[in-house]
């Protein structure tokens, strides 16, 4: 007997999507839904249709073209020869146009002939309801939902969708829908149908943003920046979303597939990466944010007062196999609260007004004070994380695999952990907030810079690390106070925030442009030379655009601007391999290894943060 084969991930890397959030279509390259884990229809955390079957009578459908225009919009056309005469050139195809928008999938498909004769055309579509929740997708498992169909409308619980197929025969049977057209295409001539869906879900707790009005698109001289750059703003127009009870504040959805909602950190430094082509963006994520902010302690949500939220889901979010289980409010983010004060003073140095800095005075007030004061979970006089309850996320940094933090021999680093990056927000947010306080005429600065002088030389007594590469800031220190060895692209993070003094700035900017950090793809997130380095590896080798480009934002601010280039031509590099989208990550692999970036295969695109590298790299390659 053949066994069962795993339930796996979905891979990603070579599969076709429209979108904008909160809806999404996956596809194969040639447009057919269905044949990969991945495929279907989704709105929201849900995927209403696993399939879409389109059929033609008497011939095949033969793949020629494939083109994404827009992130709303694909091409594709189909060669149509069992319709077709006996000669060389083909006269008879296909065309079809598909267009996302939020709550809507609508395709066109438009049938051509060359031929001087009338050609009978019967076009067949197979949609099959599906319903399966985003975390039984992402988890390789499948659907057993029950929908029921009322000749317009498909249910499943609280989510619907209605099916519009003009002058089609539409019918239904246990296992989806069929919508047939006979149609008859005159000599040398073209005749178009379409269908379309309405996604529902009274569940979903996001909704579409509006388009923005004061997005720019980045400057650059370079055809392969500009390129990368168009690109990128519009997928962040893709990716925008708001709260239904305030939709005038919008942020970026961290990434597709399975992102589609609210993160603190990544719509944080997705709207601090973008801040110079969008400043709205930045103050409308922290308004959003800022009205989630943390008002209790609650282990079991790891509420905190002032704390700022790590992501928002309509429901529990369950990932059995890492034994993870979240709340639909969850707050286990350690760096998000004190970045929060980071965006506040960036969007107040890009000319966020007074008053709207005012307004947000009281969530500064509490998110410094959550830094200051409630971010020592442990007391080791740094700021740190351990999950309470056995089934959050075990690492609450921005790398928070279970296998992120770990010492150069590959051992597993144990909580709690104190990161090294996160003490360099916080003094930032500390350095900057009281600078904020004081130009608001408001006391406490003085006692946030005596806090922040203090944490500067405990981190440079603490921290820093002597190995064969080199010395640097250890990732993080373990449970017993220990600095884990590790040479890691976190050290890209404390440039620019003042932590640092500029030698040892320098020195850190020297490492991450090396041999072993640098892949000529972007920075690693593990150094080659550690025992647990794999290219493929999730936090462990990769590279992830976003990490390089905070790294190339330090440098700028610190007058590194020839390594910040370097990094920045790397992720150029990079773009130009993935067609200018680039996805939340990618192998560690050298150039060495081939002309092109080797794919990530389960890394999601687009990404938010991901595509805000390419202001900072336009930036930085101006």
């Amino acid at each position: 007997m053949t066994p069962t084969p795993p339930a796996l991930q979905p891979l990603l890397d070579d599969a076709l999507i429209v979108l904008q959030a909160p809806t999404q279509v996956w596809s194969d390259a040639t447009g057919r839904i269905g044949s990969a884990p991945i495929h279907g229809i989704y709105h929201g955390d849900l995927r209403h249709i696993r399939a879409v079957e389109l059929s033609v009578d008497g011939s095949d459908l033969e793949s020629i073209g494939c083109s994404s225009p827009t992130p709303q919009r694909a091409l594709l056309t189909d060669l149509l020869r069992g319709l077709d005469d006996e000669t060389a050139d083909p006269k008879v195809r296909l065309d079809r146009e598909r267009v996302a928008t939020a709550g809507r999938f609508e395709e066109r498909l438009r049938v051509v002939t060359h031929l001087d004769h009338a050609v009978p055309v019967a076009l067949e579509l197979r949609l099959r309801p599906d319903f399966a929740p985003m975390q039984a997708v992402k988890a390789g498992g499948t659907s057993d939902a029950q929908w029921t169909w009322d000749g317009h409308v498909v249910r499943s619980g609280e989510a619907s969708f209605s099916l519009t197929a003009e002058d089609a025969d539409v019918s239904a049977d246990p296992d989806g829908l069929t919508v047939r057209w006979e149609i008859t295409v005159p000599p040398r001539s073209s005749v178009e149908v379409s269908w379309s869906v309405g996604l529902d879900d009274r569940t979903l707790v996001v909704a579409a943003a509006p388009a923005s009005s004061s997005a720019t698109q980045p400057t650059a001289d370079d055809p392969r920046l500009a390129r990368w750059a168009t690109r990128a703003m519009a997928d962040l127009a893709a990716l925008r979303l708001t709260l239904p009870d305030h939709p005038e504040d919008a942020f970026y959805a961290a990434g597709a597939p399975w992102f589609f909602t609210l993160f603190g950190r990544d719509s944080i430094w997705a709207a601090r990466l973008a801040l110079a082509a969008d400043p709205s963006m930045a103050a409308s994520t922290l308004r959003v944010l800022a009205r989630l902010q943390g008002t209790v302690t609650d282990p079991a949500t790891a509420q905190a007062p002032g704390k700022i939220l790590h992501e928002l889901r309509s429901g529990v979010l369950s990932l059995p196999k890492e034994g993870v289980h979240l709340p639909p409010l969850y707050y286990g983010t350690v760096d998000a609260t004190p970045l929060w004060v980071c965006l506040l003073a960036d969007a107040h140095d890009a000319g966020m007004p007074e008053h709207e800095l005012r307004d947000l005075l009281p969530a500064l007030r509490a998110a410094l004070e959550w830094t200051v004061v409630h971010g020592d979970a442990s007391g080791s006089g740094f700021i740190d994380y351990v999950d309470e309850t056995g089934h959050g996320l075990a690492n609450q940094g921005w790398k928070d695999s279970g296998d992120s933090i770990q010492w150069r021999d590959g051992t597993l680093a144990e909580g709690p952990i104190a990161l090294s990056e996160v003490q360099a927000y916080a003094y930032e947010a500390a350095t900057r907030g009281a600078a904020l306080l004081d130009e608001l005429g408001e006391p406490g600065g003085e006692r946030l810079r005596t806090w922040a002088a203090d944490l500067r030389e405990r981190f440079r007594a603490t921290f820093w690390v002597s190995t064969g590469e080199g010395r640097y800031p250890a990732v993080a220190l373990d449970a017993q106070g220990s600095a884990v060895d590790s040479l890691t692209s976190n050290i890209g993070h404390l440039i620019g925030t003042g932590l640092l003094d500029a030698d040892e700035e320098r020195a850190c900017a020297a490492l991450l442009t090396g041999a072993t950090m640098s892949s000529g793809f972007g920075i690693r997130t593990l150094s080659s030379d550690a025992q647990g380095y794999w290219p493929l590896s999730y936090h462990g080798g990769s590279v992830w655009t976003h990490d390089s480009a905070v790294a190339v934002h330090g440098m700028l601010r610190s007058g590194l601007v020839e390594e910040a280039r370097g990094v920045a031509t790397q992720l150029l590099d990079a773009a130009e391999g993935f067609d200018y989208r680039v996805p939340e990550l990618h192998s560690g692999n050298g150039k060495i290894d081939g002309v092109r970036p080797v794919p990530y295969p389960a890394a999601c695109r687009p990404q938010a943060w991901s595509a805000a590298a390419a202001v900072v790299c336009a930036a930085a390659l101006a």
